[in-house]
């Protein structure tokens, strides 16, 4: 305690910032990356004329609340106020639409992750480029928003993703981390810098529409990991702890996509390794020794923070699904006169569902709370599916639910695996589907049919990881490259507790799979219903 608080105190603590789905959550870190305090703030998307967005006086409001949080765990654990930081960095949900004007106003709604009303832009760009250009990317959103003549567009001075611009407003700087950059448009690994390419074909392509600006123009500076990206403004300091007590003066890591701060908590930025985040949404990083043998359309292709290639499947839908089930079963503990805690139901429940058949008795669950681009739909609706003659029980009913939750994401990890024929080390999980001590892990082992890692620390997650980040920043005074300071000032060699795949689970889940696929036509029926 007296050490942590001599960090504060000296101003050698680092601050990492995610902005989640649906949590903000700030962890502060000494020089030897432990955590010693930590703040949240909960908030949640909405549906404003058909596009998933968070507003602006949300992005800002939870910002402040995250670290008055923060701030309120510093004086109770240690007495004290944060008066200086060495070091901050900030990492947000990947991808979508931030644009801006030239006197720093947004011009429409931040537009999500979660949006899918790209179908068109994505899938001329795609051709365009002979690269997959997923619905979610900064670019996808641009073309979009030019094909539906949106009148907004001649007005954009700059594009940037969330994480991007809260960086500008703490700082003033218009910059990426090479990873999110490359959610923007395609990243170019030699130069870790946006494909000249395609930029110039992007630029050929919307020229007949004689825009003021050029796409290169109006995207922010990429910078890769371990690079300084600026420093606390006075603005941005009132702005991130309207207190007056922090003040300026701290050094600012790249800011980061929610992927990349998942890949650093996990020690997954090394070739051969990978590393499944799995809550509200779930994303697979695979990070390759070379490129894949052609594009496909539900593996995106982005980078680390330090610019290696990785091979990333993204799926809209996770566990939102399966914790609203979990919810029921919580109403009903309170209707019967029981307030159990939350974590215990989790637990009964997660355990109980490794009871169940191995391929669910037949239960089919589609988790799809909003469109699933892996599975070509633009809507959702969680269904769960069911014959008269099907095993229908607790342990089934919830097997599958952790199954469907996991099911996208094998889809486009079995292209890799099966199709690609790519080798990994190593896969580590992390997110809120790994609480429950060894279920979650199971489970994925058993849709990858391979070994999965889960860290102590993983638990800490993307707002660690971003922290860790920004410690690279101002504490690699040796000049190792992020791997090799991961593993030598971070992990120590840690790699977690593992599960291996059963092969009865492994079939098991092969089955389910398949009836997954044939239907789908069902989850396609429920959202052309219109209900």
């Amino acid at each position: 305690m007296t050490d942590a608080k001599t960090t504060i105190e000296q101003g050698k603590a680092i601050l990492g910032i995610e902005f989640g789905s649906t949590r903000i959550k700030a962890v502060l870190i000494d020089p030897a990356n432990n955590p010693i305090a930590q703040g949240s703030h909960e908030w949640e998307n909405r549906l404003v004329d058909g596009l998933w967005t968070y507003s602006l006086s949300d992005i800002i409001s939870g910002l402040q609340a995250c670290y008055a949080d923060l701030r309120a765990d510093v004086k109770s654990r240690y007495g004290i106020e944060i008066r200086h930081l060495a070091a901050i960095g900030i990492s947000a949900m990947m991808h979508g639409y931030v644009p801006l004007d030239a006197a720093g106003n947004l011009l429409v709604p931040f537009r999500t992750w979660r949006n899918t009303n790209t179908g068109r832009a994505a899938a001329e760009l795609s051709e365009l480029f002979h690269y997959n250009i997923p619905l979610r990317w900064s670019i996808s959103h641009l073309y979009q928003a030019i094909l539906n003549g949106e009148e907004h567009v001649a007005s954009i001075d700059f594009i940037t993703t969330l994480a991007g611009y809260i960086h500008w407003r703490l700082t003033g700087r218009k910059v990426l981390g090479v990873g999110d950059a490359s959610g923007m448009i395609p990243v170019d690994p030699a130069t870790k810098n946006y494909s000249a390419d395609m930029v110039a074909k992007f630029d050929a392509l919307v020229a007949p529409y004689s825009f003021p600006w050029k796409l290169e123009g109006i995207l922010p500076e990429v910078l890769v990991a371990g690079k300084n990206a600026g420093a606390l403004t006075p603005e941005g300091a009132k702005l991130l702890d309207p207190s007056g007590n922090l003040l300026p003066g701290a050094t600012f890591c790249p800011p980061e996509g929610d992927a990349g701060t998942g890949m650093t908590a996990t020690n997954a930025v090394k070739q051969r390794t990978g590393n499944v985040s799995a809550g509200t949404s779930s994303f697979s990083m695979i990070v390759l020794e070379k490129e894949l043998s052609k594009p496909y359309e539900v593996i995106d292709m982005v980078t680390t923070p330090d610019g290696s290639l990785v091979a990333m499947v993204h799926c809209n839908t996770c566990t939102s699904d399966l914790n609203a089930w979990v919810g029921l079963f919580r109403e009903f503990s309170q209707l019967m006169g029981v307030t159990p805690d939350m974590n215990e139901i989790y637990g009964r429940l997660y355990n109980n569902a490794l009871n169940g058949d191995p391929d669910c008795g037949g239960l089919l669950s589609y988790n799809y709370i909003s469109g699933e681009p892996v599975t070509g739909l633009e809507e959702g609706r969680p269904l769960f599916v069911r014959s008269a003659s099907d095993k229908f029980n607790l342990a089934n009913f919830m097997r599958s639910h952790l199954y469907g939750s996991v099911a996208v994401l094998k889809l486009g990890n079995d292209i890799l695996f099966n199709e690609e024929k790519i080798k990994v080390d190593r896969i580590t999980g992390h997110g809120g589907l790994f609480k429950t001590a060894g279920v979650g892990q199971r489970i994925l082992a058993a849709a990858l049919d391979s070994p999965i890692y889960v860290m102590e620390t993983a638990g800490e997650g993307g707002a660690w990881g971003m922290a860790l980040l920004a410690g690279y920043t101002v504490n690699n005074v040796d000049n190792q490259t992020l791997p090799d300071y991961l593993e030598s000032k971070v992990f120590a060699g840690e790699t977690g507790t593992k599960v291996e795949p059963t092969p009865a689970d492994v079939a098991g889940f092969n089955v389910y799979m398949n009836a997954y696929r044939r239907g789908l036509d069902i989850e396609r029926a429920a959202v052309a219903s219109k209900k």
